[in-house]
């Protein structure tokens, strides 16, 4: 039996398939597991989710990790007790690196953790440094100044804004202070599971032992849509629509559509605009169309071209579908997607965001490139399926074998990373905001403080 979770619109589904898998689902069942029947364990309310993300300073690049950090750091604790009420001896956990709470639990209690990351941008790499509108390490210094940099970067200014309430909660679990809480301490010591393939984002040397590759997951809910005939008639009739989304992005929205509707007016094309309910639109020509959501999966391959923020999420989408981006990034990842689209040659990215000339040149540009055309469908080939991705990943057979002495035993921490073969946890809590499958057969209460949990029992 297993436990799920989702976050904020994911919920991904683990299932037995001789070797677990992943698959991202949103809705109130999952796929592939006749016997779980999960239930959501809220963690904050929809208001407060919406209060944070339509807050401007979370896109400002100069207060956007301020921002974030406030509106995480006061759920830290009640997730780590909504998590501490939730598992058992037979619990795995698998958290996205911001569910701290779960990171607080793997290291107090000894309750195995899979940290989730959804973006290559989160593991600070000297190697390879991801880019951010306020701090770009150049590539072109030497790799021990680089490494300084980061370092300095690290400890100076991301622990500043998140160690004093990470220790002051450690304190209060009887836990000794850490530093390079986003560099280093985040990411699970035992398992990390990198939701994106090695062609996207290559391994680093000094990215955070024990990261797993799978490939996008590639969830966007289209199999719970119902048809739009209105859409489908757009789509049939004359040459493919250029698609344009800012995604979760706070934007002016009638400046940005303005924008993209004279583009498309001067350069004779069609456009679907994916904009929010609610959001000031100019008035539109009949070659534009807009809607407040279409499924990517469905839309991106009958489109010529994408012009999105830069989210992970929409850029995996549009390398399945095998069309350019051009991305005009905001604020937190999307830089650093943007720059990894770039250096693939399947599209670039535009800085001007408001600029009306910019638009139409950067945009003429995409289509008639010949050479980002050809990368994109090579690319294409090489993006797997969400399901077929994670599936041959045999990343929960690593994490189901580790130690039930792990939290007592230096040495099991040590050699936490040490695979084996045959164990299969019962249970599996996804960590972000709960949902649990109630279970088959009675489980294992959960032992705290001095007795780590047996965490393998098949």
């Amino acid at each position: 039996m297993w436990r799920c979770t989702s976050t904020f619109g994911v919920e991904p589904c683990f299932f037995e398939t001789g070797a677990p898998g992943i698959v991202l689902h949103k809705s109130g069942f999952c796929r592939g597991s006749r016997t779980l029947r999960p239930r959501f364990l809220p963690l904050g309310t929809v208001d407060e989710y919406y209060a944070a993300i339509n807050n401007p300073a979370l896109w400002n690049p100069r207060t956007s990790l301020k921002t974030l950090w406030k509106a995480l750091a006061v759920r830290i604790r009640p997730l780590f007790d909504l998590l501490y009420a939730e598992v058992d001896n037979d619990t795995i956990m698998a958290a996205h690196p911001w569910a701290l709470g779960a990171r607080l639990l793997h290291e107090r209690y000894g309750v195995p953790l899979v940290s989730l990351q959804i973006s290559p941008s989160m593991f600070l790499s000297a190697k390879l440094p991801p880019i951010h509108k306020q701090f770009t390490i150049p590539l072109s210094l030497p790799y021990p100044v680089r490494a300084g940099l980061l370092w300095t970067f690290d400890r100076a200014v991301l622990d500043r804004i998140c160690a004093p309430d990470i220790n002051r909660l450690r304190s209060d679990l009887g836990l000794p202070p850490v530093t390079r809480i986003m560099g280093r301490w985040m990411h699970s010591p035992q398992s990390v599971l990198g939701l994106f393939p090695e062609w996207f984002a290559p391994p680093q040397t000094d990215w955070p032992p024990n990261v797993t590759l799978t490939g996008f997951p590639l969830f966007d809910e289209a199999e719970f849509r119902s048809d739009d005939t209105e859409l489908e008639s757009f789509l049939t009739k004359g040459p493919a629509p250029v698609v344009f989304t800012p995604g979760s992005t706070l934007v002016n929205g009638l400046p940005y559509y303005t924008v993209a509707a004279d583009a498309l007016n001067a350069l004779g094309a069609k456009g679907i605009f994916l904009a929010s309910k609610g959001t000031m639109l100019p008035r539109l020509t009949p070659n534009i169309l807009t809607r407040s959501y279409v499924p990517l999966s469905k839309l991106l391959p009958r489109a010529t071209a994408l012009v999105h923020h830069g989210g992970i999420g929409t850029a995996s989408q549009a390398f399945a579908a095998g069309i350019p981006q051009l991305i005009t990034p905001f604020a937190h990842d999307q830089f650093d997607n943007a720059a990894r689209v770039e250096r693939l040659g399947c599209g670039f990215q535009m800085h001007s965001h408001g600029s009306g000339q910019a638009m139409r040149t950067s945009l003429k540009r995409l289509l008639d490139d010949q050479d980002i055309q050809q990368n994109c469908a090579a690319f294409r080939l090489r993006v797997e399926s969400g399901e077929s991705a994670c599936i041959r990943r045999p990343w929960i057979w690593s994490i189901s074998s580790r130690s039930k002495n792990y939290a007592a035993d230096p040495a099991a921490r040590a050699t936490a990373n040490d695979l084996s073969e045959g164990l299969i946890p019962s249970r599996l809590i996804l960590a972000i905001k709960v949902v649990r499958g109630r279970p088959s057969r009675a489980a294992a209460p959960f032992r705290p403080p001095m007795t780590p949990p047996v965490c393998c029992r098949v």
